[in-house]
């Protein structure tokens, strides 16, 4: 068993003065594998102050000494790759065919803000006056299970691209994956205090980080349940804040798609991560004079996408990162038969032959109505909802009706028409024919799936507030 017992402080690894042990788990087989020594409000406040004695020398580096950092950061993370990579299949429970992505992903985004701090414009003309992007201050970094260490490199580098020191509040319940980029963002010797990571609970840490007064940015990605406490936590210092929130994101499958190619796309947006992605595609819109034919293709496509061992490359969809989140997806597949949605694929319980972990029977459900609340609410897990329409502008309409708009795609055998139908969805990105990613386009979401935006340019900007000097 694994014990974790420091946190990271002013540069260096610190026991935390909390003293709450939490148990970490294997999702695969339901075994505890660890525990991890939590960290309180005081430790918030240590790191706080560790970053803030930091700022006034880091915010005045050159930009070549931002880039060195971060290229080191890059390549300390690149060393550990391999240990990432296990920490994800064994804590996470991602396949590890998306393990490995998310373990390359976590030392590629650093490289990418590397290369965006190489273009950015800092001094701006602006008429008569010259216009600084002066970096915030503080900020604090608060990370999701379904990515951890991917969102603290990302978020990370963009705050120190921008001249930004940081404290991290990783999940607890991703703490192997925290300990290993600790280790690894040590090695590439940043000066103390410029980051700080503390573990602990969203209810302590997180809540001392956003409501602290030497806290001037946050960043969030979870819940917009949380989204909303943080909202109102910062709101007492006007803290600058960006929140990457739920979604609920549709997939609009044209009358003109080809369903060899479209229906493969739409159940890899939907069970992406194993459905534990803000991003799913789990709304998919069929034209109802092909539904047939669609339902037919899909619950072929779902039997060939396994759930099963992560370590199997076989494997596609994992399982789910805990009980409760287990209990909480079983409940949506209750709801949704109540409801009157029938079931096509699926249905309660763990896969056939599985008897441990916290598998999820990879579901999909049809003749669902835009009311219902596996249509409205965000279940993250694998669970599809197949929602028919008779119009291309009814399926639009389909589509933007939901408290969401953080992603959308449109499948489709007309790229133009494509185009057009994704500048109608009310969203923060639109996908078309892909489920590419691109890292130098703006992320975050509309309504209530955010506010503000990451990765870019896009995301240098909310850690930096612009000065105007005029001068006579």
């Amino acid at each position: 068993m694994q014990r974790i017992e420091h946190i990271y402080i002013n540069g260096a690894f610190v026991e935390p003065h909390g003293s709450e042990w939490f148990d970490l788990h294997n999702p695969a087989t339901e075994e505890v594998i660890g525990q991890v020594r939590l960290g309180d409000a005081r430790d918030a406040s240590d790191a706080i102050a560790a970053a803030k004695a930091a700022f006034p020398a880091f915010s005045r580096t050159s930009r070549q000494e931002r880039i060195a950092m971060l290229r080191r950061m890059q390549a300390a993370m690149a060393a550990r790759e391999n240990d990432l990579f296990e920490a994800i299949v064994t804590e996470y429970g991602a396949p590890v065919s998306r393990a490995r992505w998310m373990a390359a992903y976590a030392h590629q985004v650093i490289g990418e803000l590397a290369q965006v701090l190489e273009q950015y414009v800092f001094q701006r003309p602006a008429g008569a006056a010259q216009v600084t992007m002066q970096p915030l201050g503080v900020a604090g970094l608060i990370t999701p299970w379904n990515s951890n260490a991917g969102f603290i490199c990302g978020k990370l580098a963009t705050a120190l691209a921008a001249g930004c020191t940081a404290v991290i509040k990783p999940s607890e319940m991703s703490a192997l994956q925290t300990r290993v980029v600790m280790e690894a963002l040590h090695e590439a010797g940043l000066p103390p205090g410029v980051f700080n990571i503390v573990n602990g609970r969203g209810e302590v840490v997180g809540a001392q980080i956003t409501s602290h007064r030497d806290v001037a940015k946050i960043s969030f990605t979870g819940s917009s349940v949380v989204g909303r406490a943080i909202l109102r936590g910062s709101a007492e210092t006007f803290k600058r804040v960006t929140l990457e929130l739920g979604g609920k994101s549709p997939t609009l499958v044209l009358d003109d798609a080809d369903f060899d190619s479209a229906v493969p796309l739409a159940v890899q947006a939907g069970f992406m991560n194993s459905g534990q992605a803000c991003i799913a595609g789990t709304r998919i819109l069929v034209p109802r004079a092909r539904l047939a034919e669609f339902e037919a293709a899909i619950a072929r496509e779902v039997a060939a996408t396994p759930a099963g061992d992560p370590r199997d490359p076989a494997t596609a969809i994992g399982p789910m990162v805990s009980r409760k989140q287990w209990e909480r997806v079983q409940g949506y597949i209750r709801r949704g038969k109540e409801e009157g949605a029938r079931l096509l694929v699926g249905g309660e319980g763990r896969p056939d032959g599985v008897d441990r972990g916290w598998l999820v029977r990879p579901t999909v459900f049809t003749d669902v109505r835009n009311d219902m609340t596996i249509a409205r609410e965000e279940i993250f897990g694998p669970v599809l909802a197949i929602l028919p329409y008779d119009t291309e502008m009814e399926a639009i309409a389909i589509a933007n009706d939901t408290t969401y708009g953080l992603h959308g795609y449109v499948l489709t055998g007309d790229r133009e028409r494509g185009a057009r139908v994704a500048a109608q969805i009310e969203a923060g990105r639109v996908l078309v024919n892909t489920l590419v990613h691109e890292p130098k386009a703006p992320f975050g979401g509309f309504k209530q799936s955010g506010i503000g935006r990451e990765n870019g340019s896009y995301g240098v900007d909310a850690y930096l507030e612009p000065k105007a000097v005029l001068v006579n």
